[in-house]
């Protein structure tokens, strides 16, 4: 009953891996991502941003309901979950924590093509959401998200790789760890 948690970086492409992986493993999806995603409004990125800004989107209380909706998909087992700060929070449980990283000019590159914005607009919104991520999430548990990257198993860079390159790389680690089993094996 493997757990699987991919986070990382905003615009690092986690909900894509999460989902690829889950597919190559037969295993089941679960993304706190998209369901944060259904909030606000407005283009994906600018729609997180804004609801950050919210009262209710840098609330304690949504994002404890939130981490609890996490954990109890991860408790059920067979499961890549693509969360936030699942490195974290996920530590636990997971048989496998994966952190995804790239550059801001990357990133921004990669929300420009996404929104259909300039890539300039999105530099705005990278640097504006990795702000508002890290203030809230360090007012709200006490830790900076980006140091989860020091509590994953597997860290990737994905600035000169595709989505199937990213989970082509995880794919090899997970095969290097005998102890995780998956209906693939």
């Amino acid at each position: 009953m493997p757990v699987i948690v991919i986070s990382g970086q905003s615009g690092c492409g986690s909900t894509t891996a999460a989902r690829l992986l889950a597919k190559a493993l037969k295993l089941r999806f679960f993304s706190a991502g998209e369901y944060y995603k259904t909030f606000g409004e407005g283009k994906s990125t600018e729609r997180a941003v804004g609801f950050w800004k919210t009262e209710k989107g840098s609330s304690p209380r949504f994002h404890n309901a939130l981490d609890e909706m996490v954990a109890k998909e991860a408790t059920k087992g067979n499961v890549v979950c693509d969360a936030k700060l699942g490195v974290h929070f996920l530590k636990s449980v997971a048989d496998f924590k994966i952190w995804l990283k790239a550059s801001d000019s990357v990133r921004a590159e990669r929300y420009a093509k996404r929104d259909s914005i300039s890539v300039g607009e999105a530099e705005k919104l990278v640097k504006a959401k990795d702000r508002l991520e890290r203030e809230n999430f360090k007012r709200i548990y006490g830790f900076d998200s980006f140091s989860q990257e020091k509590e994953a198993d597997l860290v990737v860079d994905v600035s000169k790789k595709t989505p199937e390159d990213v989970v082509s790389e995880i794919m090899k680690a997970i095969a290097g760890r005998k102890s995780i089993k998956t209906s693939k094996d």
